[in-house]
């Protein structure tokens, strides 16, 4: 690994039920420079939660010491609990030269976009808006209602895809985390981040 590297921040969006998840334990089993973040939240953990691997769990106040630090790509309150990205733990990960993939929802994803310009985001999209409908249907675990309701959220995102640089059709797993890989390194070669290689090259030709 290129030490002069920093690693990328990707930001990976999509409706509920477009396999954002299934897409992302597939990227993390293939590349060992890469690894998801980790949200902080003041909800008590569940069964098998462990703090610093599922989310990191804090008080109230402790969450609110971060937000007074402007400490937070994004957060929001959902249901009396905080849920936010700590960017303390991004930057350590970014400086040791790995990728962080932040997986959110499109409504966090556009304050991230509009505090940070140096990301990568990538949309994931599906088929059809039928082939959304079965794999809500096919959980089974939706409600009529709750499944009516992610398909208007769905089209609401969807309309919100060109905020995003690259868009990713999942229509089968491991082809949508091959495009995303060739994003991934792709991106890695830019000029902006591959500036120091050139110029360390430049400076051994200099002292010869």
């Amino acid at each position: 690994m290129n030490k002069n590297k920093e690693g990328l921040l990707i930001v990976l969006s999509g409706p509920s039920g477009s396999g954002k998840g299934t897409i992302i334990k597939s990227l993390l089993a293939g590349r060992e420079d890469t690894v998801l973040s980790i949200s902080m939240t003041t909800r008590a953990p569940r069964p098998g939660e462990v703090d610093g691997v599922h989310y990191f769990f804090r008080t109230r106040e402790q969450f609110e010491q971060v937000i007074a630090e402007d400490g937070f790509l994004e957060y929001a309150e959902y249901n009396g609990n905080y849920y936010g990205t700590p960017e303390a733990p991004i930057r350590r990960w970014l400086s040791e030269g790995k990728n962080v993939i932040l997986e959110i929802e499109v409504q966090g994803a556009e304050k991230v976009m509009n505090h940070r310009s140096d990301l990568v985001s990538i949309f994931i999209t599906i088929p059809s808006i039928e082939e959304l409908e079965r794999r809500l249907r096919d959980r089974g675990t939706e409600t009529e209602e709750k499944v009516r309701g992610r398909m208007e959220t769905a089209g609401w995102e969807l309309s919100r895809a060109f905020r995003y640089d690259y868009v990713v059709l999942n229509d089968e797993v491991e082809a949508a985390t091959r495009r995303i890989n060739t994003i991934i390194d792709a991106e890695s070669m830019r000029y902006s981040r591959m500036e120091n290689t050139v110029l360390e090259v430049l400076r051994d030709v200099s002292t010869q």
